[in-house]
């Protein structure tokens, strides 16, 4: 593809919606505050400890070409913090731009990169939709950088302008203009489900880079996670109205109890 480029940096939620529609993705700088991402960073390291403990498969996964790319699934179960991520008021107002409400959380998963991690997997996130696919993308995905994203670390790989093809990437693609996310930690990575994107090769000797993963749909499509069986009900019980609506247990569009919205 001609021309590809990333959008730059920006505070402003206007201008990241618009170069989410041109790009389709955005950089949102500062978008947590440093209490806030040391706690997201505290609780996401200590997640994949805890799996170790228990015995959990972290790698392997379909995206992944070897184990030095590690997974953290169901967060929502493993601290507060992340349904704060889950429900971000960045994340809401590009949400509901761009796919409406309400909206689905299909998932929110951690991805760490290990040093000598190799490149993952190129493909595109709206892989559950039929193709062809529709003019307006069914999926967003609001990837926190936990760890500064860098070329040599893992950062996300991603082909600006890909969203406009309006399909999967084949073998036969070429991905030499693929453009690794370099941003500090705190930065938010929001890209449409037609991006075409991957995880990068963890180059580095001794650097980690982690990131949290909520991945939003329309209400057409059924969760990646599956909510009802997944969740903790301490988490259900705390959850907030958006929270609820975002999990499908609240609203008439997810399914009615006795012809009324549950809660």
């Amino acid at each position: 593809m001609s021309d590809v480029r990333l959008p730059p940096l920006t505070r402003d939620w206007d201008r990241a919606l618009a170069d989410l529609r041109e790009h389709g993705l955005c950089l949102v700088a500062d978008a947590l505050p440093s209490d806030m991402l040391g706690r997201a960073r505290d609780a996401l390291y200590r997640a994949v400890e805890d799996d170790a403990c228990a015995g959990r498969r972290s790698a392997g996964f379909t995206l992944d070409r070897d184990a030095g790319n590690r997974r953290v699934w169901n967060l929502l179960n493993r601290d507060p913090l992340f349904a704060a991520l889950a429900e971000h008021p960045l994340a809401l107002h590009l949400v509901q731009a761009t796919l409406g409400w309400p909206a689905l959380l299909s998932n929110i998963s951690g991805n760490i990169v290990g040093p000598g991690a190799t490149a993952g997997v190129l493909h595109a996130d709206q892989v559950f939709v039929p193709q062809p696919w529709p003019k307006r993308p069914q999926g967003l995905n609001v990837a926190w950088c936990i760890d500064d994203f860098t070329r040599d670390n893992g950062a996300t790989e991603v082909l600006p302008g890909s969203h406009l093809l309006a399909r999967n990437p084949r073998g036969d693609d070429d991905v030499r203009d693929l453009v690794p996310i370099e941003a500090p930690a705190g930065t938010a990575l929001i890209f449409e489900s037609r991006l075409w994107h991957r995880t990068g090769a963890n180059t580095s000797r001794d650097a980690w880079r982690a990131a949290v993963f909520p991945f939003y749909t329309t209400p057409t499509y059924r969760t990646q996670e599956n909510w009802f069986l997944s969740l903790a009900p301490e988490v259900v019980d705390a959850a907030s109205d958006t929270l609820l609506t975002l999990l499908a247990y609240k609203t008439e569009h997810f399914g009615l109890v006795y012809g009324e919205s549950p809660r």
